[in-house]
């Protein structure tokens, strides 16, 4: 989750998209350069030790935009595949 997070912050889409479960991941994806990520919050979890193959992260993320401060809100869904953890969708 933190990794997504610093590659939403950083603008790296490449890495977003490699880091998606393909079931799910979409075919491109644009992000919002007005949308400047500022903090991650982790909420709570389930699951996703090394002995799981699911799991799932609460989390609030501060933005800022010309708007103003927002959040975003998400219970992610993760699975784990070939030692390696892929965001599914929201729980």
């Amino acid at each position: 989750m933190r990794s997504r997070f610093s590659a939403f912050a950083l603008g790296d889409a490449s890495y977003l998209l490699a880091s998606w479960h393909p079931s799910t991941r979409p075919a491109d994806l644009v992000l919002d350069a007005d949308r400047h990520w500022v903090s991650l919050e982790i909420l709570g979890r389930t699951g996703g030790s090394m002995l799981d193959t699911t799991g799932t992260v609460a989390f609030r993320a501060r933005y800022r935009t010309a708007a103003g401060s927002a959040e975003q809100r998400e219970n992610s869904l993760f699975v784990r595949e070939n030692k390696r953890w892929y965001y599914v969708d929201e729980a």
